[in-house]
C-alpha cells in the first residue's frame, strides 16, 4: 500500500485532465449553438425586419403583385404583356430549424424586334427612381435588375424568340399565413379569349384568369387558356383586325389593344393570352 502523505491532494490519474477539459468544451459548443438557434428563433419572429428572411410570404406577396402592375405599366408600347401564373415552391431553408417558400410572379412581353437590351432599357427608365433599376450584362445576354423594396428583387432577360420576361421574387420567406394571389373580374378579358378559341374548336382546359394592382389604381388582368390548333391553321386569323401586330408569325401573334392578345404554338396546341395591362 502506497502512503499518502498529509496535507497533499492525491495524483490525478495521467489524462483525466485533458478529458474533462473536452467534455466541457463540447458542452460549451452545443450550448453556444442551441443559444444562436433560439436566438434566430426569436429574432425571425419579433425583430423589425431587415432581412428578406423577417418578411413571411403573406407579408411580401402584395410587394410582389404591386411590382408586376409597375412592371407592365413600364412596358409601355414596347411590346405586348401577359401576366404568367404565379411559381410558390416550398421546402427551402431558412435556418437549420425552419423551412420555408419562394414566390415569383412574371410578365411575358412579345416585342417586334430583336433589340432585347434597348427594351430592357426602356423598361427600366420607366420603372419608379427608388428601385435603382438598370441593364447589366450576364454570360453576354443583356440583364435588368431593379429592387422592388421589402427585399423583393426584379429582374429581366431575353424568354426565347421575339419574348421578353420580368419577373419579381421573394426569395426564401417564412410562409406565415401564405401567399394568396389578387383576383379580379375579367369578363372582358375572357369573353375575347373564348371567342379566339371558338374558333378553333373551343379551350382544352380551364380559364386561367390573373390580376396585378396597378400603381395608378386599377387592376391588371390577363385570361389564359390553350386550345388544339392544326400547324396548317393561321394564328392571326382566330383574331381578327383591329390593331396592326407586333408578331405575326406560324408560330406566335402579338397584338396590343384593349385587351392585347399573345398567341404562342406550342406543338400541337396553342396557348392564348388577353390582356388589360396598366397604363403606362
Amino acid at each position: 500500500m502506497t502512503a499518502v502523505e498529509t496535507g497533499y491532494a492525491p495524483p490525478t490519474p495521467p489524462g483525466s485532465t485533458g478529458r474533462r477539459r473536452l467534455r466541457w468544451l463540447v458542452a460549451a459548443a452545443v450550448a453556444w449553438a442551441v443559444l444562436l438557434a433560439g436566438l434566430t428563433w426569436w429574432s425571425v419572429r419579433t425583430d423589425a425586419p431587415t432581412v428578406k428572411e423577417q418578411r413571411s410570404l403573406d407579408q411580401a406577396g402584395p410587394v410582389v403583385d404591386r411590382a408586376i402592375g409597375e412592371l407592365t405599366a413600364a412596358v409601355g408600347a414596347a411590346g405586348v404583356p401577359a401576366l404568367l401564373p404565379d411559381r410558390l415552391e416550398r421546402g427551402c431553408r431558412i435556418t437549420p430549424m425552419d423551412d420555408g417558400a419562394t414566390l415569383e410572379r412574371g410578365v411575358e412581353v412579345a416585342i417586334g424586334d430583336d433589340d432585347v437590351r434597348g427594351v430592357l432599357r426602356g423598361i427600366a427608365d420607366r420603372l419608379p427612381p427608388g428601385w435603382r433599376a438598370g441593364v447589366s450584362t450576364l454570360d453576354g445576354e443583356p440583364l435588368l435588375r431593379a429592387d422592388a423594396g421589402e427585399f423583393v428583387t426584379v429582374e429581366g432577360r431575353a424568354g426565347g424568340p421575339d419574348r421578353v420576361l420580368l419577373t419579381a421574387g421573394t426569395g426564401c420567406r417564412p410562409t406565415g399565413s401564405g401567399y394568396r394571389a389578387p383576383s379580379a373580374d375579367a369578363t372582358t378579358e375572357s369573353a375575347a379569349l373564348a371567342s379566339a378559341l371558338g374558333r378553333w374548336g373551343g379551350a382544352t382546359g380551364p380559364v386561367q384568369v390573373l390580376a396585378a394592382p396597378c400603381p395608378g389604381g386599377g387592376t391588371a388582368r390577363t385570361a389564359r387558356s390553350e386550345a388544339v390548333v392544326p400547324a396548317d391553321r393561321s394564328l392571326a386569323a382566330a383574331f381578327g383586325g383591329g390593331t396592326a401586330p407586333v408578331v405575326d408569325t406560324a408560330d406566335a401573334y402579338a397584338r396590343p389593344g384593349d385587351p392585347a392578345v399573345l398567341a404562342q404554338r406550342a406543338g400541337e396546341r396553342v396557348r392564348v393570352a388577353v390582356t388589360t395591362p396598366c397604363p403606362a
